[in-house]
């Protein structure tokens, strides 16, 4: 058996970690762990705390170290290492801005110099990939009124570290223990395939990229922390990084459903079935938005699916939320298409039920530990007015609900019925056997879990004609389970 985990914001299920704890131990009790995302100082900056200024320390505004170790007391607790950059705003930049190479903070930062330290051409500099429109530069004035050009490949207000200087080392080494002393078992290694720059390549997962995930894994397990890598890529790099982890997330599988539910085909997914890396975290959404490049071509190398598909489920994602993902969505530099789609995977599918909790089964029937995002387990539909305010794409899928939203979205069927996947995954026997699939025909899919005479079987139809379906039957000494639909499945 393997237990599911919870993916979610410390202060938008109620508003701190005490009231995600009570959340946690009560209505979602179920879940065996929790990836609290960034609730470092501050929690709520322009990247909704992927940018902190102080990553050691919990923002008051949401609790203390004691309260992460009181969550961490009952269940596994996973937390963000931002390995790539740190705020403008942290003390260690402010005081290299001010004392320059006579901070000790001097060479933590990475610098076009530190990359091309001959110069660059323009085809030098355009060749790295950059998940945003424009160069990955920012301008900072130091305190002398010099001009450096500091590598920012998300925002500019997060700014690169250099991963190879040893004051940066120092500074991952701090944050690594500040984790694990604070009760965090699992630290997910955030945006890490942009951490090295090697020129003439385009930056991301690299051979160098692969060497210091090496590095970073072994700096993690020596806090006795689990590693699990976080990598949008072509599926041959995540095949290549899984072996090198604790964990790899498999996000290729939310394309390849949303291809299978647009095309009523199973062909694509039952080939990453077969290749797919059995150490996988599997996801449908997270608080990234649904990523498609994932299953998709890279250069010359072949994906999962062609471009033409990867267009075809933007397009499907546009047609059912009224062309609002195709405003939220980003397109890359030098891209194009968006390398995700900003929506909810419920708002994806057209808030079309059934076809939402067949992708919910297949997801926790397969090898792997699954997680949930909050926002999809609550059944939620686009956030416009969010996105409206901050102008963040994302946040069209990171809503703050309210007490009474809560409330509201455990009673849905929506909701019950992922809850009772939750718990059948979590409990049945089988599940802690052998695994098995099946193709009985193009469009249909059979998944199936075995130990001794306990037995966990699902089949999903994604034929759209008369619509997809999808049963499970589980059998074993408890007794027989049987849902063949949204209703049936809540009810359990």
């Amino acid at each position: 058996m393997t237990g599911v985990d919870l993916l979610a914001y410390a202060d938008r299920l109620g508003g701190d970690l005490p009231r995600l704890r009570e959340v946690l131990d009560g209505p979602l009790r179920d879940f065996a762990g929790v990836h609290i995302l960034p609730f470092f100082v501050p929690f709520d900056g322009a990247d909704a705390g992927f940018d902190p200024s102080d990553h050691a320390a919990v923002d008051p505004r949401l609790g203390t170290w004691d309260d992460v170790r009181a969550i961490a007391a009952e269940r596994e607790v996973t937390a963000d290492l931002i390995v790539n950059h740190v705020s403008s705003e942290s003390a260690e930049f402010v005081d290299w801005l001010a004392h320059g190479d006579q901070s000790p903070h001097d060479g933590m930062f990475l610098t076009f110099d530190t990359v091309f330290p001959d110069g660059a051409s323009e085809s030098d500099i355009t060749a790295f990939y950059r998940p945003r429109p424009g160069l990955p530069f920012t301008a900072y004035r130091m305190a002398d009124g010099r001009r450096r050009l500091v590598w920012t490949t998300f925002m500019p207000s997060q700014v690169d570290l250099d991963v190879a200087n040893d004051r940066a080392r120092a500074y991952l080494r701090r944050i690594l223990a500040t984790l694990r002393a604070g009760g965090v078992t699992t630290v997910r290694l955030d945006a890490v395939g942009y951490a090295v720059k090697t020129p003439g390549t385009d930056g991301f997962m690299t051979p160098e990229t692969l060497d210091f995930v090496r590095e970073i894994v072994a700096l993690a397990r020596d806090e006795g922390l689990r590693v699990l890598v976080e990598v949008h890529a072509h599926y041959t790099q995540q095949l290549a990084i899984a072996p090198l982890v604790d964990d790899v997330y498999d996000f290729a599988l939310a394309p390849l459903l949303l291809h299978s539910l647009g095309t009523g085909t199973s062909d694509r997914l039952a080939e990453w079935l077969r290749i797919r890396p059995q150490n996988a975290i599997t996801v449908l959404d997270t608080h990234d938005g649904i990523g498609i490049i994932d299953a998709g071509p890279s250069g010359d190398r072949p994906g999962l699916i062609d471009q033409d598909e990867m267009a075809a489920i933007f397009a499907r994602a546009a047609e059912a939320t009224n062309g609002h993902s195709t405003i939220a969505s980003v397109i890359p530099a030098w891209m194009s298409l968006p390398h995700q789609i900003n929506a909810t995977f419920f708002s994806a599918l057209g808030a079309d039920a059934t076809s939402y909790l067949l992708a919910r089964a297949v997801q926790l029937w397969l090898p792997g530990r699954p997680q949930l995002y909050y926002v999809g387990l609550l059944g939620g539909l686009d956030d416009v007015a969010l996105f409206q305010r901050t102008g963040q794409g994302r946040d069209v899928n990171r809503h703050v609900y309210t007490p009474e939203e809560l409330e509201a979205a455990l009673a849905s069927d929506v909701t019950r019925a992922q809850l009772a996947l939750v718990r059948l995954r979590s409990t049945h026997p089988a599940f802690g056997g052998e695994f098995g699939y099946g193709v009985e025909s193009d469009g249909s899919l059979r998944l199936h879990w075995t130990l001794g005479d306990e037995r966990a079987e699902l089949a999903v139809s994604f034929a759209p004609a008369p619509a997809p379906a999808f049963r499970l039957h589980l059998t074993g000494a408890d007794g027989t389970v049987s849902a063949d639909g949204v209703a049936a499945l809540a009810a359990l």
